[in-house]
C-alpha cells in the first residue's frame, strides 16, 4: 500500500508540473529578451518542410518561434543549467502552442532539456553583426 501511495505522489507531481509548463506565459523582460518554456520536436518531423521552405532536420540548430521574424538567429539560454545554444528560427508551432520555443533535438540536447522535454529559458535575439553563415556549428556553455 505505501508504494502504490508513493507512486500516486509522483504521478500527481509530475501532473502538476506539466500543467504548471504548459501554462507559463511568455514573459518579454527586455527589449530582445523573452523568458518562457521550451521544448523539442518530435522525430515524425524529420525530413518535412519548415515554414520557410527548408527540409527539417533534428540533426541541425534550428527552431520554431511564433512571433520572431523567420532566419531571426537567437541565443537560448537554460535557467536552470545556465548552459546556451545558437538557432535560427525557420519554422512556426501551431498557433494554440503557448511555448517560446520548439527546438531541433541537437539544440535540445545541448541545453540539457532532453531528458524532461521541456524547460525554462531565456531567448535572446543576436546581434546582426553576431550573426556567422552556419549557425549549425555554433553552441557555447558546453
Amino acid at each position: 500500500m505505501n508504494k502504490l501511495i508513493q507512486s500516486a505522489f509522483i504521478i500527481i507531481g509530475l501532473a502538476t508540473v506539466c500543467i504548471l509548463f504548459s501554462f507559463t506565459p511568455v514573459k518579454k523582460i527586455a527589449s530582445n529578451q523573452w523568458k518562457g518554456i521550451a521544448s523539442y520536436y518530435h522525430p515524425k518531423f524529420n525530413g518535412r518542410l519548415t515554414s520557410t521552405g527548408e527540409i527539417f532536420s533534428n540533426a541541425k540548430f534550428t527552431a520554431a518561434n511564433n512571433f520572431l521574424r523567420l532566419g531571426t538567429i537567437v541565443r537560448v539560454t537554460n535557467k536552470l543549467n545556465g548552459k546556451s545554444v545558437v538557432v535560427k528560427i525557420n519554422d512556426r508551432m501551431n498557433k494554440s502552442n503557448k511555448r517560446l520555443i520548439d527546438l531541433s533535438h541537437a539544440a535540445a540536447n545541448k541545453l540539457g532539456l532532453v531528458k524532461q522535454g521541456i524547460g525554462e529559458v531565456i531567448l535572446e535575439v543576436v546581434d546582426f553583426k553576431d550573426q556567422v553563415a552556419d549557425v549549425n556549428k555554433l553552441w557555447v556553455n558546453r
